[in-house]
């Protein structure tokens, strides 16, 4: 039986530990090495050669975006599996990991067991997303097929409802922290996003936020 050799990183060790011991209990999975902070699991990787990286998005110093850019840059690294850990669903997380080359992204309350499945899963060459976050995804992609941003006399016609979502956006609150200022339930939140993303022409959040300021839709305040 071949056995594949993983890294985890993550800085909370308590945590960690957890997923190291669920890890090394499989037969066909060996936890090689541990990292605390991106630039840690940088040398690791490159010292080990692990087949799969389970990486926290924030991470101190180097965060896990940034990390698997660089890994993916680095041509001494390997092509490892690249699975991003988080405790939040933010869309903008889920696109900067995607496009920094991870192959898969899951939330670090996931069960025991869809958790191996997934690790197993990216093992074998498949990319795992939750499947709340696949219709964002394929938004943003339909988004940036369709070519440049806005020009500079078009203003999108909001909703009085986006038009207070985008405002939060721009503040930098999450979804869930919009949900409960507005008293909505988070999906709605992130369907207004999506609409918001969609009618601005914008890639991502930082985007609209700042396309909204440029065009006079929120404060720059």
């Amino acid at each position: 039986m071949s056995v594949y050799r993983l890294l985890v990183v993550d800085d909370h060790e308590l945590l960690r530990q957890g997923i190291v011991a669920l890890l090394n209990d499989q037969p066909d999975m060996e936890v090689v090495g541990q990292a605390g902070d991106g630039f840690e699991a940088l040398t690791l990787a490159r010292d080990l050669e692990p087949d799969l990286i389970l990486m926290d998005v924030n991470r101190p110093i180097c965060n896990g975006v940034e990390a698997t850019r660089r890994i993916r840059a680095a041509p001494d690294m390997g092509q490892p599996r690249i699975v991003m850990l988080t405790i939040h669903d933010e869309d903008q997380v889920l696109f900067d990991a995607i496009r920094a080359g991870a192959n898969g992204y899951l939330l670090k309350d996931t069960k025991s067991a869809p958790f191996l499945q997934a690790v197993r899963a990216v093992l074998a060459g498949e990319a795992i997303l939750p499947p709340e976050l696949t219709a964002s995804l394929l938004d943003e992609f339909a988004r940036l097929s369709r070519g440049p941003s806005l020009q500079a006399e078009e203003v999108p016609d909001l909703t009085p409802r986006e038009h207070e979502v985008l405002t939060l956006l721009a503040a930098d609150l999450t979804d869930k922290e919009i949900a409960g200022r507005l008293s909505l339930s988070i999906y709605t939140v992130k369907s207004h996003v999506r609409s918001i993303l969609s009618k601005m022409q914008a890639s991502n959040r930082r985007q609209a936020a700042r396309l909204a300021t440029e065009k006079g839709l929120i404060s720059s305040d």
